[in-house]
C-alpha cells in the first residue's frame, strides 16, 4: 500500500496534534504545511517534521497534489479554502465548525458532489471510545429509552477582543467554537427525528454570541444544551432513561463514561486507557472512506454537518444583545 499524503492548510497549534496524529497511522505522512506566512510555515515545518513548506495555499495544492487536505486555519476561512480544494479535486478534512452558515455549507457540498470529491468535517469526538461505549449502551437498552438529555460546556474565554473567540472576523462566538460539540454529539448519540427546537443566544460587546441555549425536541427525547464563552461550567452530558442514567463528563474529549441503574448504583464504568491521540481515528476515517470511493463519512455525514450549519444561522438570527 503506498503512503497516503495528508498536506496542512494552516500552521496552527491544532495542526500539531494532527501531526502527531500521522505519525501514528499506518501508511501515513504530512508531506507539506502552507501558512499566509512563508516564515511561519517553515518554523511549523521544522518543529513537526515536515518535508516542505509554503506561504501560498494555492502553490501546496497545486505542485504536491495531496491526496487530501487538512484545513486548520480560523473558522473565517475554512469555507474558502475547501472549496480551492473542491475546484482541484482534493479531498477536504477541515476542522469544526466547518462553515460559518448553511449557504457555505449547501455550496461546498453541491460542489464536491458535482466532482465527486470526499469532504468531512473534523468532529474528532464522534470518533472516540467513550463515544462509542454511549451509543452502544443505548442501543444495548441499558437505560430504556433516553426521556432527558443534558449537555452543558463552558469556560471562560481569554480576554481580548481581536483573538479567535471574540473577534467576528475570525469566526468567533460560543456557537462555532464549542456549540458545534454540543450539538453534534447531542445528535449523534440519540439518532432521533427533531420535531421542534428552540434557540436562544446573548452576544458579547464584539458582536459575537457568547451564551447559546437550545431546547430539542427529539421524537421519544427532550434534550437541553448550553454553552458559554464567559462561564465556567460543569461540562458534561448526562442521557436519563427509565432504567437509568449515563454519566459522561467532558464528551467533546471525554476517556471516561459511567452507566447507573434505576436506583442509582453504578453497574460498569468505562476508561479509554488505549487513545494516545484522538485525532487518529478521524485520519483513519478519511483514509478508508477515500480508498473506497466514498464521498462522505457515515459517521460525519454531511447532512449532520449541514443541520449544525442551519443551526448558526438561528442562532445569529436571534442573539440578543447583553
Amino acid at each position: 500500500m503506498s503512503t497516503f499524503r495528508y498536506a496542512i492548510l494552516g500552521a496552527a497549534k491544532i495542526a500539531a496534534k494532527f501531526c502527531q496524529a500521522a505519525s501514528m497511522v499506518k501508511d501515513c505522512q504530512v508531506c507539506a504545511v502552507a501558512s499566509k506566512s512563508l516564515e511561519r510555515a517553515k518554523v511549523f515545518a521544522g518543529k513537526n517534521g515536515i518535508p516542505k513548506a509554503y506561504g501560498s495555499y494555492e502553490e501546496l495544492l497545486d505542485r504536491e497534489k495531496p491526496d487530501c487536505a487538512y484545513i486548520a486555519v480560523t473558522a473565517n476561512d475554512h469555507y474558502r479554502l475547501a472549496m480551492m480544494c473542491v475546484e482541484r479535486g482534493v479531498p477536504v478534512l477541515c476542522e469544526k465548525a466547518m462553515f460559518q452558515n448553511s449557504a457555505e455549507a449547501e455550496s461546498l457540498f453541491a460542489q464536491a458532489k458535482e466532482r465527486g470529491v470526499f469532504v468531512m468535517e473534523a468532529m474528532w469526538s464522534r470518533f472516540l471510545p467513550t463515544t462509542k461505549r454511549v451509543k452502544q449502551w443505548l442501543a444495548q437498552d441499558r437505560i430504556g429509552i433516553p426521556e432527558i438529555s443534558k449537555l452543558s460546556i463552558g469556560f471562560i474565554a481569554p480576554e481580548g477582543a481581536d483573538n479567535r473567540y471574540f473577534n467576528p472576523e475570525l469566526g468567533g462566538g460560543a456557537a462555532r467554537d464549542i456549540t458545534v460539540y454540543a450539538y453534534e454529539i447531542t445528535t449523534y448519540v440519540l439518532e432521533q427525528e427533531i420535531r421542534k427546537m428552540e434557540v436562544s443566544a446573548v452576544r458579547g460587546d464584539t458582536g459575537v454570541d457568547i451564551n447559546n441555549h437550545i431546547s430539542i425536541e427529539f421524537q421519544h427525547t427532550l434534550a437541553d444544551l448550553a454553552t458559554s464563552f464567559v462561564a465556567n461550567m460543569d461540562s458534561g452530558m448526562a442521557l436519563y432513561g427509565r432504567k437509568g442514567k449515563i454519566i459522561w463528563p467532558n464528551p467533546h474529549f471525554s476517556s471516561e463514561c459511567f452507566l447507573y441503574d434505576q436506583d442509582g448504583t453504578l453497574v460498569e464504568h468505562f476508561v479509554d486507557k488505549e487513545t494516545e491521540n484522538g485525532f487518529t481515528y478521524e485520519l483513519e476515517e478519511t483514509i478508508r472512506c477515500i480508498g473506497q470511493g466514498l464521498l462522505e463519512s457515515q459517521v460525519v455525514p454531511w447532512k449532520d454537518t449541514l443541520e449544525c450549519a442551519r443551526l448558526f444561522d438561528r442562532i445569529d438570527g436571534c442573539c440578543a444583545e447583553r
